[in-house]
């Protein structure tokens, strides 16, 4: 070998050693400041560099974000990079909606339900409930109180209740129809067959509401029993948008078993569906169910996912729920103040509320439905909001 090749030899050598050294100062460069992330340091460093609140701002303008980076969101400690993804969605819910929150008349139509999910407190199996379904009558009863209080929406939501027949739904439905041609009329009533939807469509029914509650087969049988399934819930979800219902769906948060890769799986299974309405709440336990001793989920969890939600899908109705303002007094205020848009006055007779306690210490039991409108109306005031 020639001296020249030789040298050349030598060269690239330490030409590699150079490369490979600066290759290892680089990893161990990301792999500290990752290890430092949500920390004093990792903050000055992204206020320096102008990307502190890079992820935030992309997720607004793309809409969407890695898996990893909404892992990063929900669990990240940053107080300031939180508060600025409420403002963001905040900002946006108000660019799409104005100051106007929307308000929902619910009337829950009947405690009765065939199934036995582990985490209900109107669940087949619990002796313990005094039942109740609303007749015909009652139902257009509070049509016309809802309609006298300025609601533009009904919400009829009860349990899976063998009585309520295909035929039976479509009467009522088409009789608020009849009544009230101007109101929306959203349905809440379970997985049907493709002919109930159709037909309770046809009869004038505008939304239905059916929450996924997880998009992890294997959460989802954990959570519901035998002859539920996933599969199921998502083929009547495809039906429902594929018939021409505004479409809503969403999840409990903080659910028994639960992970954040779970509610990362959920953001990506809405994303895909793209409905109309997305409700999501804090899990909150009931005393008569499998679940009486698991923790209530967390009220921050879900304004997180409220405001992720909103900068994914601006344009959705998002509630702020009743369950947000069970685990917290000014909770649907805060659900507001992260981006949601909706909320559900109870318009159901105070004489049967108590029955239909899905989980314990639900707000305004004893309200009348014109009481509590008007102390929504005054919270969202405080706020500077007003209900439409």
């Amino acid at each position: 070998m020639s001296i020249c090749m030789i040298l050349r030899c030598i060269c690239f050598a330490k030409v590699l050693k150079i490369v490979i050294t600066f290759e290892k100062v680089i990893k161990t460069f990301f792999i500290v400041f990752y290890e430092l992330k949500g920390g004093v340091v990792w903050n000055i460093f992204c206020i320096f560099v102008g990307m502190k609140y890079e992820i935030v701002d992309r997720l607004r303008r793309e809409r969407s974000l890695t898996d990893v980076e909404l892992r990063e969101l929900l669990l990240s400690a940053d107080t300031e990079l939180i508060a600025y993804l409420k403002e963001q969605a905040r900002e946006v819910a108000v660019g799409v909606f104005g100051r106007e929150i929307k308000s929902r008349g619910l009337i829950e139509i009947s405690n009765y339900c065939k199934n036995n999910c582990l985490y209900c407190g109107i669940r087949a199996g619990n002796a313990g409930v005094e039942r109740y379904r609303l007749s015909a009558e009652e139902i257009w009863e509070c049509c016309e109180q809802g309609d006298l209080l300025g609601f533009q929406t009904f919400v009829l939501q009860g349990g899976e209740d063998v009585r309520h027949t295909t035929e039976w739904v479509e009467m009522v439905v088409r009789e608020i129809r009849r009544r009230w041609p101007e109101k929306a009329i959203t349905l809440s009533l379970g997985e049907r067959s493709d002919e109930d939807y159709q037909r309770w469509f046809d009869a004038g029914a505008d939304r239905y509401l059916l929450r996924h509650e997880t998009a992890n087969a294997e959460h989802y049988g954990r959570l519901h029993p035998e002859g539920m399934s996933y599969e199921n819930r998502v083929r009547c979800l495809q039906t429902l948008k594929r018939i021409g219902y505004e479409t809503g769906t969403g999840m409990m948060v903080g659910s028994p078993y639960q992970t954040v890769d779970d509610l990362v799986g959920d953001l990506r299974f809405i994303e895909q569906l793209q409905p109309q309405m997305i409700g999501i709440g804090p899990f909150v336990s009931h005393r008569d169910t499998p679940f009486a001793e698991c923790a209530n989920g967390s009220v921050e969890t879900t304004l997180r996912l409220i405001a992720i939600l909103r900068l994914m899908h601006p344009e959705a109705n998002i509630p702020a729920t009743t369950s947000l303002g069970t685990l917290a007094t000014d909770g649907r205020e805060q659900g507001i103040m992260a981006g949601a848009n909706v909320v559900m006055p109870n318009l159901s007779p105070v004489s049967q509320r108590k029955k239909y306690a899905l989980y314990d210490n639900k707000i305004c039991m004893d309200l009348e439905a014109a009481e509590s409108r008007r102390g929504i109306e005054e919270q969202l005031a405080k706020i500077g909001y007003y209900l439409i």
